[in-house]
């Protein structure tokens, strides 16, 4: 029979830790509100909440109208630790949307996130740098990171950090050399790379692969990359068991080898060959950079000489399915039967 005794359990579906959430246009207001308390639980049920909130971009350009981005920096300083990590969890939700990068850089949260590179607690860190990743997909972002003057940190954090926060760097990393490589160029960003397309972690190697190219674009990357004996690596990489790492091994080979001693010290490591089997990959990609490098090294006699009994290769890619492989391989053609 029915009764009008009240439980005074909560119902199963409701979570203590996370703050209540006003009704409708009242409960951003709140939150923020709830983030400037003075009471330490509050502060974390409202990030808790704030989180949940987050994945809704027309949530995050209320949250920034009203202020929340100038909330987060303060505490982003606190002392607590779960508020610390809710806080750049909430960041870097953010970041995962267009509004919320063009707000990061109005409201100058790079400079404010840059404090905790040194946290001591690695979730924290991790949030940090999967902002920094997101960031730095926009070009404005990635540009913001390098006027910030943080890349010889994020090459400095590349040796520091586990594996797991590496590969967020290099993706951050390839992203911010693409736009400005002078900083990085200046802080030993080849030898730690190096170090990186060594490491037994395939995702790693790929990630290292990747920012190399950026290096390799402008004329001092393509120097400190023969200087440091990096193309015999990048050789190396082309028979590597995964298809991302061959491909962005080629790429950061076509770059190196515009110059004449790139071109050279890819001849001296039997680039050729392992370059020549990579035109059968499945990646579009691969196939394109390395018909790509292949025609680099056939500007070189000795390069050419040893692509001319190949040349009917080149030509079975005039009919690849990808455009780009087909004009690539028109060109390699015309470089390997060029005649003085």
């Amino acid at each position: 029979m029915a009764h009008t005794r009240i439980s005074l359990y909560l119902p199963p579906d409701i979570n203590p830790t996370q703050a209540t959430i006003a009704y409708g246009c009242r409960a951003l207001p709140k939150l923020n509100e709830e983030l400037q308390s003075e009471d330490l639980l509050t502060r974390q049920k409202a990030l808790m909440a704030l989180c949940d909130l987050m994945h809704d971009p027309e949530h995050v350009y209320v949250a920034i109208s009203l202020g929340c981005l100038e909330s987060l920096k303060v505490l982003l300083k606190d002392t607590n630790d779960m508020v610390r990590i809710k806080a750049t969890e909430v960041l870097y939700i953010m970041a995962t949307h267009n509004i919320g990068r063009e707000g990061f850089l109005e409201h100058n949260i790079i400079r404010a996130l840059s404090f905790l590179l040194n946290d001591p607690q690695p979730t924290c860190r991790y949030n940090l740098h999967q902002t920094f990743k997101y960031l730095a997909e926009l070009p404005s972002g990635a540009q913001g990171i390098v006027n910030s003057g943080l890349i010889t940190s994020l090459v400095w954090k590349l040796q520091k950090e586990d594996e797991e926060i590496q590969v967020l760097i290099l993706d951050t990393l390839a992203s911010c050399l693409m736009e400005d490589s002078s900083e990085a160029l200046g802080s030993r960003v080849v030898p730690s790379l190096k170090e990186k397309l060594l490491s037994n972690n395939g995702e790693i190697r790929m990630k290292a692969a990747r920012t190399l190219m950026a290096v390799c674009i402008p004329l001092e990357g393509k120097k400190q990359v023969c200087q440091n004996d990096v193309i015999p690596i990048l050789v190396d990489l082309l028979k590597d068991p995964m298809e991302m790492v061959q491909a962005h091994a080629a790429g950061a080979l076509m770059y190196a080898t515009v110059t004449t001693e790139g071109k050279y010290a890819a001849l001296d490591s039997d680039a050729i060959y392992p370059l020549l089997k990579l035109l059968n990959s499945s990646l579009s990609k691969a196939r394109l950079n390395a018909i790509k490098t292949l025609t680099m090294l056939a500007e070189a006699p000795e390069g050419r000489k040893a692509l001319q009994p190949h040349v009917g290769t080149f030509r079975e890619l005039e009919m690849d399915v990808v455009k780009s492989v087909q004009r690539a391989a028109q060109t390699a053609i015309q470089v390997i039967e060029w005649k003085p």
